[in-house]
């Protein structure tokens, strides 16, 4: 089979659709807002295609002018599909694209103004893809090896577009849009075909990342608060727990919620999750760096902190616990008051598990409770 015009715009077709539909399809299972901008970019490149082919066997006269200028429109999609996954914003500046696409429009048929076309069809498609290219270059290395891949992918397409350009305006280059006429539409015929394919390639290696992490970070955090769960964190721990030392002493902080069955009984169960979730927000602001916090369930969460001292767990704990309790009264009042039982434990040899030192927790929150609530207490170990 011959790679003829006509040949290439059909398999562009093919492909375009074919990428258009799977990233429609990928997206009502994800809803990543990027896979829409994606989706309508291959979109309009199966219409524009579809346009050109027609034309250049004569089946509908339509000015080849629009069928390239969709090109521009296709590649602003894919530009705005990665301003969605990277959460960037562009300047107003590039609404000037809009005008001077526009302005290709009224262009006169014929084929002295091929070359004045396609340099500036081809100069607005190299300066989206670039820019495209250039916002995902912080999150190339920091999100997958799918957004590694689109870059380059868009940053090699979006220079061939330049260099097309650049050629266009070459004298003696032969150039005719209106019947595909010359090398350098024969070329971008093929370097489209195949820029479809990997791009549609590396777009779906990018969302794939983005869904499997969206999951595995769900399957880590509790889904109330937003917190590690018991099993995260004891994955997490590891690495913690193992740098503990006499220089560097670790602790851990189990905390309970004294009288949590008042506040459903009283106010409901919303107001129960409503008090989870203050208290996690708390915990959160008292986080030191290279800490863990979790909920291990109902009421009770942990706390484990890297080159702790006395001190520092005392000040956490009755930080804490005045901040809470304050917040309690004020907004769920009961006849007893909602407060928090802590038992911490200051070590400095790494434990035999992560369980075994919860436990240990456990018992000295036993303590606390028993000594009357609304309480820290610390065991030290590491006298």
């Amino acid at each position: 089979m011959a790679l003829d015009p006509p040949t290439m715009l059909t398999i562009t077709i093919a492909l375009a659709a074919a990428a258009a539909l799977y990233l429609a399809i990928e997206w009502g299972s994800v809803r990543e807002p990027s896979l829409l901008f994606w989706s309508a970019g291959f979109a309009t490149i199966t219409i524009g295609s579809t346009l050109a082919l027609l034309r250049g066997i004569g089946l509908l006269l339509i000015g080849i002018w629009f069928a390239n200028g969709l090109l521009v429109v296709a590649h602003a999609f894919f530009l705005m599909g990665v301003l969605r996954f990277t959460q960037a914003r562009l300047s107003r500046a590039w609404l000037l694209m809009i005008l001077v696409w526009l302005g290709l429009l009224v262009l006169p048929v014929g084929p002295q103004w091929s070359k004045v076309m396609l340099m500036v069809n081809s100069l607005l498609v190299a300066l989206l893809t670039l820019k495209a290219s250039f916002l995902l270059r912080p999150h190339g290395k920091s999100l997958s090896v799918g957004a590694v891949q689109l870059r380059y992918v868009l940053l090699v397409h979006g220079s061939f577009y330049l260099i097309k350009a650049l050629v266009a305006v070459t004298p003696g280059t032969l150039i005719d849009l209106a019947s595909f006429g010359g090398l350098i539409i024969q070329i971008s015929l093929v370097e489209g075909a195949m820029a479809i394919m990997l791009i549609a390639l590396s777009m779906t290696g990018t969302v794939r990342y983005r869904r499997e992490e969206r999951i595995a970070r769900l399957a880590a955090r509790d889904p109330l608060t937003a917190l590690y769960n018991r099993r995260a964190l004891e994955v997490r721990a590891t690495h913690l727990l193992k740098a503990v030392c006499p220089l560097r002493p670790g602790a851990l902080l189990l905390i309970d919620i004294d009288n949590f069955k008042l506040v459903n009984d009283l106010h409901g169960h919303a107001a129960g999750d409503r008090l989870l979730i203050a208290l996690s927000e708390m915990i959160r602001t008292v986080l030191p760096e290279r800490s863990l916090a979790a909920r291990l369930g109902g009421d009770e969460f942990v706390i484990l902190l890297s080159e702790a001292s006395h001190e520092r767990v005392v000040s956490l704990g009755s930080q804490l616990r005045e901040h809470f309790q304050a917040y309690a009264r004020e907004t769920m009042p009961t006849p007893q008051a909602v407060t928090l039982s802590i038992g911490a434990n200051l070590f400095d040899q790494p434990p035999a598990s992560l369980a075994a030192l919860i436990e240990q927790g456990d018992v000295a929150l036993y303590q606390s409770k028993r000594g009357g609530r609304d309480s820290i207490r610390l065991v030290d170990r590491t006298v």
